[in-house]
C-alpha cells in the first residue's frame, strides 16, 4: 500500500510509495509478500488517477474532499460491520483490530464537522461507492476468508500513504490544527504505525491458508484496488461538473474552448482590456477582499447543489 516518501532532508514529500517490507526474515509464499508483489501494479494505477494526482498537488474542492469522505463512510460501514459478524472466524480473527483500526465513528465525526448535526439526513451513497460495498457484503456474507485482502488494502493504506493526504488536505482546505474534519487519518489508538504494520503484516503470514486461498486473495485485493480507482474517477467527474473555480475562490479560469484572446478575463491579464469594459471592472471589484468573501460563500452553496444533483 502507499506510504510516504522520505525526502533526502528527512521531510516527507507529497507523494505516495510503494510500502517496502523491513522484515528481512519474509518468505516469497508470505501472504504479505504475495499481496505486495501481486498488487502493485494496481497500487500504481491507482496513484495515477486524476483525482489522486490532483489530491497530492493541494488541488482539492473543499466539496470533492467532503463526497470522498461520504464514500468512505459507507466503504468502511459494510467493511467493519462484516468484519465484526466474521470476527471469530479463524480464518480472519487474527487481523481483527477495532480499537486499533475502525474508522467509521472518525468518519462519522468528520461528516458531523462538515455536514452539520444532520449529516446522516444529508449524504447518500454514489453508484461506485454502492458497487464497492455490495461486494464487500457478499465476501463478508459468503467468502470470509477474502476479507484479509479488502482489510489489508483499506488498513494499510491508511496507516501509510494516507498520512501525507492528512497534511494535504488540512493544508489546501485550510482545516483546524485540532484536526475536524480529517479524523479519519488520526490513528489515536496506535502509538507506533511502523510497528503495527509489521505486526499486521505477521498476523496476516500466520493465518492457516492454503495456496490457492492466498492466489484469491492477492485477486481480490486487485478488485479492492480497481474498486477504489472506480470511485476516485467518479469523484474527478464531479469535480469537473463543479467548474474550474479556483481553490481560493478566484475567477474561473479558461477552459481551454474557442479564442483566449476572447476571454475578458484572459484579455485583462494580458493588458489588453480596455479601462471602460464592464467585465475588467467587475474584476477589479471582486479583488476586493469583502467581495471575494461573498463570492466564495455563494460558489460553495452553488457547488454543493451541483454535486448532489449530479449524484
Amino acid at each position: 500500500m502507499p506510504s510516504a516518501q522520505e525526502s533526502p532532508e528527512g521531510g516527507e514529500e507529497d507523494t505516495l510509495h510503494y510500502e517496502e517490507t523491513e522484515d528481512d526474515a519474509v518468505s516469497p509464499m508470505d501472504l504479505s509478500e504475495l499481496l505486495k508483489e501481486g498488487t502493485k501494479e494496481s497500487h500504481d494505477r491507482a496513484e495515477n488517477t486524476q483525482f489522486v494526482k490532483d489530491f497530492l498537488k493541494g488541488r482539492i474542492q473543499k466539496e470533492l474532499f467532503k463526497l470522498a469522505t461520504v464514500a468512505l463512510y459507507f466503504t468502511y460501514s459494510a467493511l467493519e460491520e462484516e468484519m465484526d459478524h466474521n470476527k471469530d472466524n479463524p480464518l480472519f480473527a487474527p487481523l481483527y483490530f477495532p480499537v486499533e483500526l475502525h474508522r467509521r465513528e472518525a468518519l462519522a465525526k468528520d461528516l458531523k464537522y462538515f455536514y452539520g448535526e444532520d449529516w446522516k439526513e444529508k449524504i447518500q451513497c454514489s453508484e461506485a461507492t454502492q458497487q464497492y460495498v455490495d461486494r464487500i457484503h457478499h465476501v463478508g456474507q459468503h467468502e470470509p476468508e477474502l476479507l484479509v485482502a479488502h482489510a489489508y488494502t483499506r488498513y494499510m493504506g491508511d496507516l501509510s500513504g494516507g498520512q501525507v493526504l492528512k497534511k494535504v488536505a488540512q493544508r489546501a482546505l485550510k482545516l483546524p490544527s485540532t484536526e475536524e474534519g480529517i479524523q479519519f487519518y488520526v490513528f489515536d489508538n496506535i502509538s507506533n504505525a511502523q510497528q503495527f504494520k509489521q505486526l499486521y503484516r505477521a498476523r496476516m503470514n500466520a493465518l492457516d491458508l492454503d495456496k490457492n486461498t492466498k492466489e484469491r486473495i492477492v485477486e481480490e485485493a486487485n478488485k479492492a484496488f480497481r474498486f477504489n480507482m472506480q470511485v476516485f474517477d467518479e469523484l474527478d467527474k464531479v469535480g469537473r461538473s463543479l467548474g474550474g473555480a479556483a481553490q481560493d475562490g478566484g475567477v474561473p479560469v479558461h477552459d481551454g474552448k474557442g479564442d483566449i484572446r476572447k476571454c475578458p478575463y484572459y484579455a485583462d491579464k494580458l493588458g489588453t482590456a480596455g479601462p471602460s469594459c464592464p467585465f475588467h471592472a467587475a474584476v477589479g471589484l471582486a479583488r476586493q477582499p469583502l467581495v471575494q468573501l461573498v463570492l466564495a460563500a455563494c460558489m460553495a452553496v452553488a457547488a454543493g447543489a451541483a454535486a448532489w444533483y449530479i449524484l
